[in-house]
């Protein structure tokens, strides 16, 4: 599936999946605010590297709303959206 076209400068048009790594001067705005922007966007997949607890969080849209799935060290974390991809969060 391809995610809709946004309208601006936060969203590449047709982004199917991102990757965010939170950062350690606001890490509020890539856990809490881009998520909701991400979700409204209609991004299908969103992933959040957390450097500070070593955690990779696989967010999946469903019907607006993100559902998690969260992968910590030594863990392998897959994404739904492409079967091939798979990340040694280590």
């Amino acid at each position: 599936p391809r995610s809709r076209d946004v309208v601006g400068e936060l969203f590449w048009t047709g982004a199917d999946l991102l990757v965010e790594v939170v950062s350690p001067d606001d890490p509020e705005r890539d856990l809490i605010a881009k998520r909701a922007d991400y979700a409204e966007a209609g991004v299908p997949e969103y992933w959040i590297v957390d450097p500070r607890d070593g955690t990779l969080r696989v967010l999946v849209l469903e019907e607006g709303a993100y559902r998690e799935h969260r992968y910590g060290r030594g863990d392998t974390a897959v994404s739904p959206l492409l079967p091939d991809l798979a990340v040694d969060v280590s």
